[in-house]
């Protein structure tokens, strides 16, 4: 983050914008502005950069930025708020000083990513119905052609004969341009108020998450061939007139897929044709799912994408002393990334990053109460595992220095040169005694020197780099994870072995070779050891630590090739686009199996390349239609260059699968109810129906909807006039070429749903409560209802470790609820690092959570037209002292009680942290609409709930 790094010029800490902060953006002493970073301290501090071991710059975004909205009372230092997508922010420098540092990178053989943006551009558009306005689905208010007749965009998406548009009539909100802003933005076509999809702000979930504003951003019409045009030669022209080496690529999940099939390999062709043959593109899918993130390099031919499934794994392994098998699972997943062009190897890993914030962050939180010696360890053991496994580690800066932070976003984003923010001069830094009124710049901080010293390893060991990753060996608990790195090429074996635990641990490892030496190349243990008969290696480790040994030779050649068998292909449970191939290989040395599929009239292609035990792959079949047929075969090549292939194996692509979305399973209706659903794989040419059963008489039908990817309709039951605790049924329905399918119906009941008379955490926890293990009827495991949200709760302080658990209802076990809410269903896993945690229980959604103290804002104000009357100086404070709200450790909801609040008719949000960088409105929404409350004059409570985000006066 150029702003953050160092401070090299400081002629252009306003951008030629003058003196005052909330138009220039510039203002050191907070961490929402401009701190004075740039390209030129970027330069000048390279040599820092390469010192650890750097290979490659991915700078945030550096486009020219909107410096202040004022609506959210901060700066554009991030680069989030693009203005101009030609030319560098005068905060950050100019083009010319960009050129210049990928210049001298390239000179010492780095490379240099730009971070780009192809979902929005700055809040510019407003709306003629108001600034901000809330979300209103496509099937509330469907877009409009030109000519007034009502479509689908995604029956266009991808085509050239995207209907024209009116501005005045095709949105559910009139887009308005302020006068002078009307042709703000760079290029001119981004001035088109007709290419944004203008339907008001995201809640981030379902259809918004495609289609909504991020916070007033105005969200591009990515589905229309224009804006991917556009973006194109955007991106084009950095790659041609300034040398970049490769994007990130932000907000990749809130993209449609169409524009990522065409920018992904029309960009990277690009870029190949100018000679750049490691141009490499990776997109930000902030997921921890592997079936969905990977979705993202198969189904829409992108490059890689950021491993938020390894942050969350390392983090568990690291810095919570998770089981370690928890991580053999992680890895066994990887091949979800294998497809014909592309695999997991490529995904860059990471420990934190500017969104979520720092692994020195999580270490302390997750560890409160050990020493500066524990966490560093913790810190250095969570860098080996990304060093040594599969992918492409990035530092994310001042990580190498120890920062901290009590959170993400600007909470991460400390200035590497000395800070004049307070919130950051707070901070606890990991490894040393230095604190951020200091530049820290220091290569003899203890994680610096790490960071060196694991880049320096595997440049001279490339196997750890680049070599096959195969599972060696997990214990139950914490203690060793342990993995072996080949390279294709040299087929020297080198053994990890990790120990997340407080205590030397012991393992017998097994291998490639028998009666082989391996050598010690890195950590402290017996310098030479020799593998037994059977191929084991005895290692130790020191507590959280690692250890690496490399094999004396190469794995010995096969005489020939193993035998290969083809499992029975079936739909992925993940993913009922795709279909899981395994083989079964025999033999177990270092083999690669390629997988090839074909159609019945078409020829074989290869679908993927595995190089590790057990063998598979997930072929995507979205786009072939239900009841395709298809046919499989593997072919293994081992290390004496020898080949079998197997026999095939026929399947046939799978029928999409329908899950209602809504209403959800067991909870209250009245009056109109909202139904979803959503088709897995999804289609623009899907069109679903909705039936209702009630008290278990026929099926009737309720609607349709053609509208991807959420189809929805509304219910009105007001005519049925139905008695309270009437039972009723709905499901959806769809069926197209080659398939019928039916979604598991939803049960929910007219009227408010009745409070069960107990509800009890049971679990594995219980015995640390006093009970018996998976009590459903202790006493001291049993929530309190609040009478003020109708929401269980139940406070306890637990020791550290993992927990499971469920809601039991009623003393019993004949009503519980698991994960999701779902009845009977999983068990929850608790990783708790120890102290208090508050559980909850919702009996409309039966969702059960837990919830810590530290996952808390620092502040929750009640912001809006009561601020005179509180007492504060004006309304809309977010800082006012007055309007805060204070956190009940009993509960953890945030209360104000105001003894007289003076009677009228106000308006409020919840404005946390003191600002209003983040806040909810009505029904909970990010940047939603006002609260309206009427008030007749006397006592009022206000709470908030950082769970559901609700504010509420009472």
């Amino acid at each position: 983050m150029a702003d953050r790094f160092s401070n090299g010029n400081t002629s252009n800490d306003d951008g030629g914008l003058g003196p005052d902060p909330m138009v220039s953006g510039f203002d050191p002493t907070r961490k929402g502005f401009y701190n004075g970073g740039d390209l030129s301290g970027l330069l000048d501090r390279i040599d820092y950069i390469q010192g650890l071991g750097t290979t490659s710059i991915w700078l945030t975004p550096s486009f020219k930025n909107k410096a202040v909205q004022p609506e959210d009372k901060s700066a554009g230092y991030h680069g989030y708020w693009v203005t101009d997508f030609t030319q560098i922010d005068p905060h950050l420098g100019s083009n010319e000083e960009l050129k210049a540092l990928i210049d001298k990178a390239h000179s010492r053989g780095m490379k240099v990513y730009f971070d780009i943006i192809t979902n929005h551009t700055a809040d510019v558009i407003g709306y003629q119905e108001g600034a901000r306005k809330p979300y209103v689905s496509k099937d509330a208010d469907p877009y409009k052609t030109a000519a007034g007749k009502n479509f689908d965009d995604r029956d266009f998406a991808g085509s050239e004969d995207f209907p024209a548009l009116d501005a005045a009539s095709s949105f559910p909100y009139v887009p308005l341009l302020d006068p002078g802003e009307e042709n703000l933005k760079v290029p001119a076509w981004l001035n088109d108020p007709t290419l944004y999809h203008n339907r008001g702000d995201t809640t981030f979930v379902g259809e918004d998450s495609s289609y909504g504003d991020f916070f007033g951003l105005d969200d591009l019409f990515t589905e229309q061939p224009k804006v991917v045009a556009g973006m194109e030669d955007i991106y084009k022209s950095w790659i041609r007139d300034f040398g970049v080496d490769g994007f990130r690529i932000d907000t990749m999940k809130h993209v449609n897929n169409e524009f990522w099939q065409a920018f992904g390999p029309d960009v990277l062709g690009y870029a190949k044709e100018l000679g750049k043959d490691e141009f490499f593109m990776f997109g930000e899918v902030f997921d921890t799912s592997k079936s969905f993130t990977s979705q993202f390099t198969t189904r829409n031919q992108m490059q890689a994408v950021l491993d938020f499934p390894f942050q969350d794994a390392a983090r568990g392994f690291a810095s919570k002393g998770q089981d370690t098998r928890s991580l053999a699972s992680f890895f066994a997943g990887d091949d979800w990334y294998t497809d014909a062009d592309s695999n997991v190897y490529q995904l860059p890993t990471f420990l934190g990053n500017h969104d979520m914030g720092r692994i020195g962050s999580f270490i302390a939180a997750d560890n409160p109460g050990a020493t500066d010696a524990e966490k560093v360890a913790r810190d250095q053991l969570a860098h080996e595992l990304m060093y040594f496994s599969r992918g492409n580690p990035v530092v994310y800066y001042g990580d190498e220095q120890g920062f901290t932070g009590p959170g993400g976003d600007q909470d991460a984003r400390q200035t590497l040169f000395a800070s004049k923010v307070p919130e950051y001069l707070d901070d606890d830094l990991l490894g040393t005694d230095a604190t951020h009124a200091v530049d820290n710049f220091n290569p003899g901080h203890p994680l610096y020197g790490k960071i060196s010293e694991l880049a320096a390893l595997t440049k001279e060991h490339p196997a750890l780099r680049d070599g096959a990753h195969q599972h060696r060996y997990a214990t139950e608990g914490p203690g060793i994870y342990a993995f072996s790195r080949t390279g294709a090429e040299d087929q020297r074996e080198y053994v990890v072995a990790l120990n997340n635990s407080e205590q030397e641990q012991a393992a017998e490892i097994p291998t490639y070779i028998e009666k082989r030496n391996y050598t010690l190349i890195y950590g402290e243990g017996a310098g030479e050891i020799k593998t037994s008969d059977e191929g084991t290696l005895a290692v130790s480790v020191p507590p959280l630590s690692a250890v690496v040994y490399e094999s004396s030779g190469r794995i010995p050649r096969s005489p020939a090739a193993p035998a290969v068998v083809l499992q029975e292909p079936v739909p992925a449970a993940e993913d009922n686009g795709r279909v899981q191939v395994k083989a079964d290989v025999g033999g177990s040395s270092f083999y690669e199996v390629t997988f090839e599929a074909k159609t019945a009239e078409g020829s074989w292609q290869p679908i993927g390349t595995d190089d590790t035990a057990p063998y598979q792959v997930f072929h995507d079949v979205a786009a072939l239609d239900p009841g395709t047929s298809l046919e499989y075969r593997a072919t293994v090549l081992d290390n004496g260059g020898h080949t079998a292939t197997s026999l095939s194996r026929a399947a046939v692509v799978p029928a999409p699968i329908l899950t209602l979305q809504k209403p959800v399973e067991g909870s209250s209706v009245e009056g109109s109810v909202e139904l979803s659903a959503t088709a897995d794989p999804e289609k623009a040419s899907h069109t679903v129906s909705f039936e209702r059963s009630v008290d278990g008489g026929r099926w009737t039908a309720v609607g349709s909807d053609d509208s991807s990817p959420v189809y929805s309709v509304r219910d009105d039951l007001s005519p049925l006039d139905l008695p309270d605790g009437t039972k009723v049924q709905y499901r959806a329905i769809m069926s197209g070429t080659g398939f019928n399918v039916t979604s598991e119906p939803r049960s929910v009941t007219v009227g408010e749903a009745p409070q069960p008379h107990s509800v009890t955490v049971a679990g594995t926890l219980n015995t640390n409560m006093g009970c018996a293990g998976w009590d459903p009827a202790c006493p001291k495991a049993m929530m309190a209802l609040d009478p003020a949200d109708d929401i269980w709760r139940l406070t306890v302080d637990l020791p550290a470790g993992q927990y499971s658990y469920k809601a039991a209802l009623n003393g019993g076990w004949d009503e519980n609820y698991g994960a999701n809410g779902v009845p009977n269903g999983d068990n929850l896993v608790l990783d708790h690092p120890g102290g208090p945690v508050t559980f909850r229980y919702d009996n409309t959604s039966h969702l059960v959570t837990a919830v810590y103290p530290s996952q808390q804002p620092q502040a929750v104000a009640v912001a809006g037209s009561l601020g005179v009357p509180l007492g504060c100086t004006a309304d809309w404070l977010p800082d006012c002292d007055e309007a805060q709200l204070a956190l009940d450790p009993a509960d953890l909801v945030w209360k104000l009680s105001v003894p007289d609040l003076e009677a009228g008719t106000y308006e409020f949000k919840a404005a946390l942290d003191r600002s209003w960088n983040v806040n909810y409105g009505a029904d909970g929404v990010p940047n939603g609409a006002n609260i309206s409350f009427i008030h007749d004059g006397g006592p009022v409570t206000f709470r908030y709930d950082h769970v559901t985000h609700l504010i509420t006066a009472r």
